[in-house]
């Protein structure tokens, strides 16, 4: 098996070292990871600036861009072969129900669904690392089911796995996303010129954390596997927006 290995933490994270020993377990892995920390990078591209492609000591790619590029300049051009899989963390902190959304470390997993190689995500609940063991050996478990059958349509998933140690974790749930509350406000300071400065603020708490959901796996112990889809189209409001908006398809 052949691997593709990025994150959102950069190619320095603790979690991104523990995930590809571990991965080295199944096969050939090949890390191209972000020269810095880009969490909360979405799905961007850099389309404003050339990149640039380095080799760390340990042999680790890594590029001065997000994690997105990561990926899509290792699939269209600087990897000589397809991967069986692109794989993406341990993230330092969960991406659970809305962070999906602006998720580095999702984006790098879901571009390479967009190319139609199966994908994971993988993140610890809380940040610090502690007892990332327990996520990369549910990760390893999850990727062995996955590629256990090489005929199943590519598809893109979300683990989130609680810090527990390894004896403690209950297992693997599938679940779908929650829903988190509104973020805190922003923390407007000042700077040395006494002009306004804003943080982002923090993310909210859970909305939607009833069994079934991410969240609600989580809390009980378990490790919640999400599989996602990118197609945006609100399908129940078709109908109803074809028939608010039929007179602007007519031409005056």
């Amino acid at each position: 098996m052949r691997i593709l290995l990025a994150n959102d933490d950069g190619y320095l994270a603790p979690g991104l070292h523990a995930l590809y020993a571990g991965l080295r377990r199944l096969g050939e892995v090949t890390v191209v990871a972000p020269e810095q920390n880009a969490s909360a990078a979405s799905n961007a591209l850099t389309l404003s600036r050339p990149l640039s492609v380095f080799r760390a000591d340990n042999g680790f790619l890594y590029i001065n861009g997000t994690p997105s590029d990561c990926v899509h300049i290792a699939l269209t051009g600087l990897l000589d072969f397809r991967p069986d899989l692109v794989v993406s963390g341990v993230n330092n902190g969960a991406n659970l129900g809305d962070d999906t959304i602006y998720s580095g470390t999702v984006a790098a997993a879901t571009e390479g669904f967009l190319f139609g190689v199966p994908a994971l995500a993988v993140s610890l609940v809380h940040k610090g690392w502690a007892h990332v063991d327990t996520a990369v050996d549910a990760a390893v478990r999850v990727v062995e089911r996955m590629m256990s059958d090489p005929d199943a349509p590519a598809a893109l998933y979300n683990l989130n796995v609680p810090n527990l140690p390894p004896e403690q974790l209950r297992g693997v749930q599938v679940a779908r996303l929650g829903k988190r509350h509104p973020s805190q406000p922003v923390v407007m300071q000042r700077n040395p010129r006494d002009e306004p400065v804003y943080w982002i603020g923090s993310a909210g708490d859970a909305l939607d954390d009833q069994p079934g959901t991410d969240f609600h796996a989580i809390a009980q112990g378990f490790a919640a596997l999400t599989p996602l889809q990118l197609d945006l189209t609100h399908h129940r409001l078709l109908e109803s927006s074809r028939e608010r908006f039929a007179d602007l398809a007519r031409s005056s």
